[in-house]
């Protein structure tokens, strides 16, 4: 049964992300809306549309769910295996949907203060090739 909900909402998803599946739904509002004269725009004629569009709405959340599950699982194993794969990387970042939000702010804050000098050393390099360049100035022409 779950194999069945798998592909019935994978395929749902991906048919109503196509351009075609909003020109459909477009439409038949146009089509609503205009046979709006010929039901004297009564509240059974607007009950149909709030009615249908609820019921679309609350099932295409639970076949949006699915299908963003799906994707993040399989997102979340690839980038896994790149870790695992390389040496230099913490394991420890493996299982890190798992951590705190307390964990997870810490681990923030020690990537942004890992960036900080990254991107300090980068502006080290690029002064010292300017400066072997000759005055400081970069045009990318040698002197």
């Amino acid at each position: 049964m779950s194999n069945i909900f798998r592909i019935f909402s994978a395929f749902i998803a991906k048919q109503s992300g196509k351009p075609r599946a909003f020109i459909a739904a477009l439409s038949l509002i146009i089509v609503w809306a205009l046979s709006g004269q010929i039901f004297n725009y009564s509240d059974t004629w607007q009950l149909v549309i709030n009615t249908t569009t609820t019921v679309v709405t609350f099932l295409m959340v639970f076949l949006i769910q699915n299908t963003q599950n799906r994707d993040s699982k399989a997102v979340h194993l690839k980038l896994d295996e790149l870790v695992r794969a390389n040496r230099m990387a913490r394991n420890m970042l493996l299982d890190i949907e798992a951590q705190t939000d307390e964990e997870l702010d810490k681990l923030i804050e020690e990537f942004r203060i890992m960036n900080v000098k990254y991107q300090k050393a980068c502006d080290r390099r690029e002064a010292k090739k300017r400066k072997e360049n000759g005055n400081g100035h970069s045009n990318g022409h040698n002197k």
